[in-house]
């Protein structure tokens, strides 16, 4: 039963590893701002770039699930 969903399982552990490292990603330019004593503005497009990079992320997992169910991919 366990092979059958092997495939599910891995993608799953993917998503969570991302995710993570999206996470650890924020906590250290956090610490860098703050240690750097950053301008608003600076820090204003440091965050903008990094929640346009989760987005995509999340957005490319949307499309691929969507293609999937449709049978394209």
């Amino acid at each position: 039963m366990l092979t059958q969903y092997m495939e599910q399982i891995e993608t799953i552990g993917l998503n969570l590893f991302f995710a993570s490292i999206f996470f650890f990603i924020g906590m250290a330019i956090n610490d860098v701002l703050k240690q750097g004593n950053v301008p608003k503005f600076g820090r204003f497009i440091v965050w903008l770039v990094l929640f346009l990079g989760c987005a995509g992320f999340i957005v490319k997992g949307i499309i691929q699930i969507t293609w999937e169910g449709s049978g394209i991919g």
